[in-house]
């Protein structure tokens, strides 16, 4: 069985819905239910939370996850690419004598992905030889045939159909060629490709397809609103998190290096 490691993003900063990494959810952190489903997914020889929060890197030790190193700040912008921080986690463990054969990227603002969805990942990555990487999709709601880029006072389509289709504009979505968006419940990748490209993701590239709530991600204010409102219908339900819930201010597990 190929060697894996979960990689889960929880910097400090975020402009959209402020500390949503840590905003209670069902009395835990929103990171606690990433941390949750990947050590019960019992794929991962180490889950590691990457941060620039020593207060983050306290609560998720208290939730089993490892934080080896605190992320430096050129690392933890609003707009710093994947790609840096995952280099440089995935360096500086190497550099210790750590390695793995492939990595996974778990992002806390997907609260509903369980550990049965990593299950299906892996097992649709393994099924598929000679591949870079899987990401997850969904169908997209708003199809790209029925977008336009605008240019003064003129505008164009932003996918034109090809000749001799009606023009995708005009066309039912039912009838419009499909189109998956991708989201931020998961991706896995083979760690050659981030030393080797300098891509999380490469070229060839499986898709996964999400179901129902798997997808679902966290990044408005309206997202969070909605979440909640989905717990109180009973419409999905968040992993099972067996760690007693976190006190804000407590010590967890020692200082970071």
């Amino acid at each position: 069985m190929p060697s894996a490691v979960a990689l889960i993003p929880a910097r400090q900063g975020s402009k959209r819905v402020p500390g949503k990494n840590v905003r209670r959810l069902d009395g835990h952190p929103l990171l606690a239910f990433t941390i949750a489903p990947a050590l019960a997914s019992g794929l991962f020889d180490a889950v590691i939370v990457s941060t620039d929060s020593a207060a983050i890197a306290g609560m998720a030790r208290h939730y089993g996850a490892e934080v080896p190193f605190l992320r430096p700040p050129e690392f933890a912008g609003d707009t710093s690419p994947d790609i840096e921080w995952v280099e440089y986690t995935l360096t500086t463990l190497r550099d210790q004598g750590r390695t793995w054969d492939f990595f996974a990227l778990l992002r806390p603002t997907s609260p509903f992905r369980t550990a049965a969805t990593i299950g299906r990942a892996w097992a649709r990555l393994l099924s598929q030889p000679g591949v870079d990487s899987l990401r997850a999709v969904e169908k997209c709601a708003q199809h790209p045939g029925k977008m336009w880029i605008v240019s003064g006072d003129r505008m164009s389509p932003l996918l034109p159909a090809p000749a001799g289709v009606p023009p995708y504009h005009s066309t039912p979505y039912q009838a419009l060629p499909p189109v998956y968006a991708q989201n931020a419940s998961l991706e896995i990748a083979a760690t050659r490709v981030v030393f080797e490209t300098r891509t999380i993701a490469g070229e060839v590239i499986v898709p996964f397809l999400t179901e129902g709530y798997e997808g679902f991600d966290i990044n408005e204010p309206l997202d969070w609103t909605l979440a909640r409102q989905l717990l109180a219908e009973g419409a999905v339900n968040l992993p099972p998190v067996t760690s007693e819930p976190y006190a804000d201010g407590q010590a967890a597990g020692g200082a970071a290096q």
